[in-house]
C-alpha cells in the first residue's frame, strides 16, 4: 500500500480576496502601485500627445497658449497691462473684426476663400453713411445692408456653383465691385450723426469693478454664440464639415453639398454687412477706403485660430482666439510706444506662415 505521507500535496485553493501578495502587501510586491501609476501617466501622456499633435485641435491648443503667454509677456514688462479692462477692449476694438472672422469660417471650412469681406465693410459703412445722411431711419437701413450683403454673397455663391469659377476669382471679382460702388456713392468721407448711431457708438455697458464693454462686443457674442451652434448642433454645419473633408464623398452620401456652398457664401456676406455696421458705430464715418486689406486680417485671424485654408478643420472659438491673437500684438505694440504699427503686421506674417507650417506638418503625420 502506498505511503500516504509520500503522495502529492493537492493545490491549495486560493482565497476569495487574494492572498498578501496578491494584493500587492507582502515582500516583493512594492513596486506594483508605482506600475500602475506610471501606466496612468503614461495613458494622460499619450493623450496630451495625440491632441497637440491632433490636425483638429493641435493648432486650437497651440492658439490659446500663444495668446496667454503673450498677454503674460505684456503684463510682466508693461505696468497697467494685465488687466480685466485691457482684455475687454481687445473685445472692444475688435469686434468687427470677430464677426467678419465667423463668417469667413464657415467659408474656409468648406475649402473656399473670400476676399471681398474688406471691400464689403466698406460698402457698408458708405451705404449706411450716405442714407442716414438724407434721414433714413436707423430701423431701416440697417436690415437694408444685412439684405443687401448677403444678396451679394448669394451671388458670389451662385457664380461659384454653377458657372464653376474659383471662390479667388468670384470673390475677388465681388472685391472690386464693392469698392467701386463704395466710390460711386461719394469719394469722400460721410460722416454719421444720427443720434441712434452716436448712442451706440458712445454707450458702454457696465459690469462692475470699473469694467465695461460696448454694444458691439454683445453683438459680437451673440454672433459667436449662434455659429457654434450652428457648426456643431445641425445638419448644415456638419454638411459644411463634410464639404471641406471631401466633397464627392459627401455628394456620395446624398448631403446637399451645392446648397450649403452657396448658403456659407451668403452667411459670409451677411456678416461683412454686420461688421460694416458695427465698424461703423467704432467711427461714426464712411469712407470708400475703410478696410483695405481687413480681408487678410480675417484669414489670418482664421488660420491662426487652427482653421485647415483646405477645410475640413477648424472652429469658430478658435478663429476668435485668432483675433484676440492679432489684438493683443497690436496692444504690446501700442504699450511699447516707439514702434510703428507696421510692426503688427510683420508679426501676423511670422504667425501666419508658423501655423500654415504647422497644419502642413500635422496633416502630413496624420496620414
Amino acid at each position: 500500500m502506498t505511503n500516504l505521507l509520500d503522495a502529492p500535496e493537492r493545490p491549495k485553493r486560493p482565497s476569495r480576496g487574494g492572498g498578501a501578495a496578491d494584493r500587492g502587501i507582502g515582500p516583493g510586491s512594492g513596486n506594483r502601485p508605482d506600475a500602475a501609476g506610471g501606466s496612468r501617466v503614461a495613458r494622460i501622456g499619450s493623450g496630451i500627445r495625440s491632441l497637440l499633435t491632433s490636425p483638429k485641435y493641435g493648432p486650437v491648443i497651440v492658439t490659446a497658449v500663444l495668446f496667454v503667454a503673450v498677454f503674460v509677456i505684456g503684463g510682466v514688462r508693461y505696468r497697467g497691462f494685465f488687466s480685466g479692462q485691457v482684455f475687454l477692449n481687445l473685445l472692444v476694438d475688435n469686434s468687427y473684426l470677430i464677426v467678419l472672422a465667423v463668417g469667413m469660417t464657415f467659408v474656409i471650412l468648406t475649402g473656399g476663400i473670400d476676399l471681398s469681406v474688406g471691400a464689403v465693410v466698406a460698402l457698408s459703412g458708405m451705404i449706411a453713411a450716405s442714407l442716414l445722411q438724407t434721414g433714413w431711419s436707423p430701423a431701416v437701413v440697417i436690415p437694408l445692408i444685412l439684405v443687401l450683403t448677403s444678396v451679394l454673397g448669394l451671388l458670389v455663391g451662385l457664380m461659384i456653383h454653377v458657372f464653376k469659377v474659383q471662390p479667388f476669382i468670384a470673390t475677388l471679382a465681388a472685391m472690386f465691385l464693392a469698392r467701386g460702388l463704395c466710390y460711386v456713392i461719394s469719394q469722400n468721407s460721410i460722416s454719421i450723426t444720427d443720434p441712434t448711431f452716436v448712442q451706440l457708438a458712445i454707450a458702454r455697458i457696465p459690469l462692475g469693478g470699473n469694467l465695461s464693454i460696448t454694444p458691439s462686443v454683445i453683438i459680437a457674442v451673440a454672433v459667436v454664440a449662434v455659429a457654434v451652434w450652428v457648426l456643431h448642433a445641425t445638419r448644415f454645419g456638419r454638411t459644411v464639415y463634410a464639404i471641406g473633408g471631401g466633397e464627392q464623398s459627401g455628394l456620395l452620401m446624398g448631403l446637399p453639398v451645392a446648397r450649403t456652398k452657396v448658403l456659407v457664401y451668403v452667411i459670409s456676406g451677411f456678416c461683412s454687412g454686420l461688421a460694416g455696421v458695427l465698424f461703423t458705430f467704432y467711427t461714426l464715418s464712411g469712407y470708400p477706403l475703410t478696410a483695405v486689406g481687413t480681408e487678410l486680417d480675417a484669414i489670418a485671424a482664421v488660420v491662426i485660430g487652427g482653421t485647415l485654408l483646405t477645410g475640413g478643420y477648424g472652429f469658430v472659438l478658435g478663429s476668435v482666439l485668432g483675433v484676440l491673437v492679432l489684438g493683443v500684438i497690436q496692444t504690446i505694440i501700442t504699450f511699447e510706444g516707439t514702434l510703428s504699427s507696421w510692426w503688427t503686421k510683420i508679426f501676423i506674417g511670422a504667425l501666419l506662415l508658423v501655423f500654415i507650417i504647422l497644419q502642413k506638418v500635422l496633416t502630413a503625420r496624420r496620414r
